[in-house]
């Protein structure tokens, strides 16, 4: 999403803001051997700093740390409630919590038990097949039923994003960064 901002008149302007609940992710525990196009022996909290770093890189992305507890839909508008109190507000919401349990309050969505989860007592937001929980609410990675492998978590948000271009541009839509001639 960040890298088709002004590429477009559908992207122009937009800005996105992840919420990291930077002690939770499964990737801080990873050694990644056997993944398409990331050298072999790649630790994990290494893997996630530098996925940071890029996304700062576009200009349109901000990194809040924290842990979102409550999310409410009213009117179109997600307002986003985090543990220490801070509330932001956005039209798109999409929810990547891992399969550990989801606790965020407000949403009212369906918890079920994850399809994939190679361990009993995982947890996934049900959706329509393709990500979307609802209208402008979708979720990636293990909360969204996907294998626990990284490629695949990383993939269904390739994926979302996708979707939300799409959705933007009023067609299917997929952005291919190619290098200037």
């Amino acid at each position: 999403l960040a890298s088709a901002n002004d590429r477009f008149d559908w992207s122009k302007n937009r800005r996105y803001l992840i919420i990291d609940n930077s002690g939770a992710s499964d990737l801080l525990k990873a050694e990644l051997n056997n993944v398409a196009g990331i050298p072999k022996g790649t630790i994990g909290t290494n893997l996630l700093k530098e996925i940071k770093n890029q996304a700062l890189e576009f200009g349109n992305v901000e990194i809040k740390e924290g842990r979102v507890i409550e999310a409410v839909e009213e009117n179109g508008l997600f307002t986003v409630k985090t543990e220490s109190g801070e509330t932001y507000k956005g039209d798109i919401l999409v929810l990547a919590t891992g399969f550990h349990e989801f606790s965020i309050k407000g949403l009212n969505v369906e918890v079920i038990d994850n399809i994939r989860a190679p361990r009993p007592g995982k947890v996934m937001v049900k959706h329509d097949g393709n990500f979307k929980v609802r209208e402008n609410l979708w979720v990636a990675g293990n909360i969204a039923g996907c294998s626990t492998m990284f490629a695949a978590a990383i993939g269904s948000g390739a994926q979302v994003a996708c979707d939300i271009m799409s959705k933007w541009a009023g067609k299917n839509i997929v952005i291919h960064d190619v290098p200037s001639k």
